[in-house]
């Protein structure tokens, strides 16, 4: 647990990301894929039941011992709020009501945020779609752990502390590297949020509200379903920087997994996001690709040769004019009206 990880720096490439070009030929040879984009009308009734559930669980527990309550947290609660937050994952790239209506978007994000205990809807929308446009950049992409996060989680004992603690890393990071101005909206958002843990406090006790936070960060941290987090972008085979899982978790998470697909074609809902691997197979069946998130994070504590430096990463400058008209082609589909 003690030795030292050998990597030094990050993977620094020349070369701009591979999902816009890899988009642009697919689109050309197979056009009916852009059958499969568009939004999905059965998520909203989805998280629906998910948020609804939650609460019935906190008010289940409002007198349920210690030990009940955080092996819940952890296993039912957790995984159901992670499930939420790749739900609003779906709903940041208006794939719950269309790109033609916008805040209804925003609203159910804030809506489903709701069991999580964190008001981050808004917040994570405005950096998620920069990570999709500036993937790897080194300014722009807060997806990427900072320098001082890769020097100082350096062996195993580190990095199981690291991934035990990561929810706390992907909330505060962006505040330091990239901070972005509040608008309204997140503004409102945010009050919201408090307003309703405030409220569960007051009206269903501490150990109610611990269920809802308490399960987002241990479901966030050392959990299977947190798998994802390593597995999308973290370089396992030298060359490659976004990975796929295909396993069953992906049931529980909105096709998550899929992620060379979801980068590739982010207006594509999650559930349809199989179909474009079966029509266009020979652009995937030859990626690296992951079957299990569990071994992924021990890989990841465990392996030497993997740690927070094992990111692609480029100058913001490298970006050629073909390639910022390819991307503002790319996420115009993703982008508010």
């Amino acid at each position: 647990m003690g030795g030292t990880d050998s990597n030094k720096d990050f993977d620094w490439v020349y070369t701009q990301e591979p999902h816009a070009t890899r988009r642009k030929e697919m689109l050309a040879k197979y056009p009916q894929i852009k059958k499969l984009m568009g939004h999905d009308p059965s998520l909203k009734y989805i998280v629906f039941v998910m948020v609804m559930f939650q609460f019935f669980m906190a008010y289940m527990l409002q007198e349920a011992s210690w030990p009940i309550i955080i092996v819940l947290a952890y296993l039912l609660g957790g995984s159901i709020n992670h499930s939420l937050t790749l739900a609003n994952h779906e709903i940041s790239h208006n794939l719950a009501f269309g790109h033609t209506r916008p805040l209804a978007n925003r609203f159910l994000g804030m809506f489903v945020c709701l069991p999580i205990g964190f008001p981050m809807s808004i917040g994570f929308k405005k950096y998620h779609l920069d990570h999709h446009r500036y993937q790897g950049d080194d300014e722009k992409d807060v997806d990427i752990p900072t320098t001082l996060e890769a020097k100082f989680f350096k062996n195993s004992l580190t990095k199981f502390i690291w991934v035990f603690n990561q929810p706390w890393f992907y909330i505060f990071r962006p505040l330091f590297i990239q901070p972005k101005p509040m608008g309204l909206l997140e503004a409102f958002s945010i009050l919201v949020g408090v307003s309703f843990d405030i409220a569960v406090y007051h009206f269903w006790g501490f150990k109610a509200l611990f269920y809802f936070i308490g399960g987002s960060i241990l479901g966030s941290g050392l959990h299977p379903l947190a798998g994802h987090f390593i597995s999308e972008h973290y370089v396992f085979k030298k060359g490659f920087e976004t990975y796929s899982y295909y396993g069953p978790l992906n049931l529980f998470v909105f096709n998550v997994g899929y992620h060379n697909e979801h980068h590739d074609f982010p207006s594509i809902p999650g559930w349809k996001l199989p179909e474009v691997r079966k029509i266009a197979p020979e652009y995937y069946d030859n990626l690296p690709y992951h079957t299990s998130w569990v071994k992924v994070i021990y890989d990841f504590i465990m392996d030497p040769k993997i740690d927070l430096y094992s990111r692609v990463k480029r100058k913001s400058s490298f970006r050629t004019k073909e390639a910022i008209e390819s991307e503002d082609k790319r996420t115009q589909g993703i982008k508010d009206n």
